[in-house]
């Protein structure tokens, strides 16, 4: 049974990578999006901004690297949706194939083409005077965070892709997700926030997943910061993967 399982989800992962392949543009729109916004925070409003140091684009490229997350999931439940809507899955399904394999070969998609989208950004936040002197295991640390990051939001995308009407319906709700990093410690200090909102920002996931990259990178005390972090992540990707295979299962029934 294992052995199909593998099998089958490296089939259907080859096939939806071709797809991407194809489709490269959508893995450079991902990209554009959080480039673009942070051209315009570090050129435009970076000087303004008082962060306590030296480098705007480095106190924002955490945040940055959330958003480009948040954005390219968008994508993954817009494929998902396409995939049912051609009638992909009832094809699957007379076939002997593990049948959660399908989901599970847009995520590791999912997960491959938001590395290349956090690649990019990287590269254009280093020609803006990105720098770090963090070591070859914080980097990988952080790798890991935005990974576990991507994974659980991405389970989080698998629900709207199974469920949605229209493939505008499908992408629409990463909307919130893109503005969270607003309310947090992204762009600016809590400390700088009135009360209501600054509660609300230092008790939501991506401001103790932002202020823990920012450590690594920083060779900072990471703190509480990072388990708060991977606690956050892993009970959304928990909650999220739960709710998807309930929905998938009810899907094809």
């Amino acid at each position: 049974m294992t052995r199909n399982f593998l099998g089958d989800t490296a089939v259907l992962l080859a096939r939806s990578m071709r797809h991407v392949s194809r489709s490269v543009d959508t893995v450079i729109t991902t990209a554009i999006m959080p480039v673009a916004m942070m051209l315009m925070f570090v050129y435009v409003f970076g000087g303004a901004i008082d962060t306590g140091t030296d480098s705007y684009v480095n106190y924002l490229l955490p945040g940055i690297l959330l958003i480009t997350v948040a954005s390219g999931i968008a994508y993954t439940a817009f494929r998902l949706f396409a995939d049912i809507k051609s009638g992909i899955f009832e094809r699957f399904q007379s076939m002997p194939t593990a049948r959660s394999s399908l989901l599970w070969a847009h995520v590791l998609t999912s997960l491959a083409a938001n590395l290349i989208s956090l690649a990019i950004v990287v590269l254009v936040a280093l020609l803006m005077g990105f720098r770090s002197t963090a070591p070859v295991s914080a980097w990988l640390a952080v790798t890991g965070i935005l990974l576990l990051f991507t994974l659980a939001l991405t389970w989080v995308a698998v629900i709207p892709g199974l469920k949605a009407k229209t493939a505008e319906g499908a992408s629409a709700f990463s909307y919130p997700l893109i503005f969270l990093p607003f309310l947090s410690s992204a762009f600016v200090p809590t400390t700088t926030m009135p009360g209501p909102v600054r509660a609300f920002a230092e008790h939501q996931p991506v401001t103790s997943i932002v202020n823990a990259i920012r450590a690594l990178f920083t060779q900072q005390p990471v703190g509480a910061d990072i388990w708060i972090a991977l606690a956050w992540c892993v009970g959304i990707l928990v909650v999220a993967y739960l709710l998807a295979m309930n929905a998938y299962r009810r899907k094809i029934a």
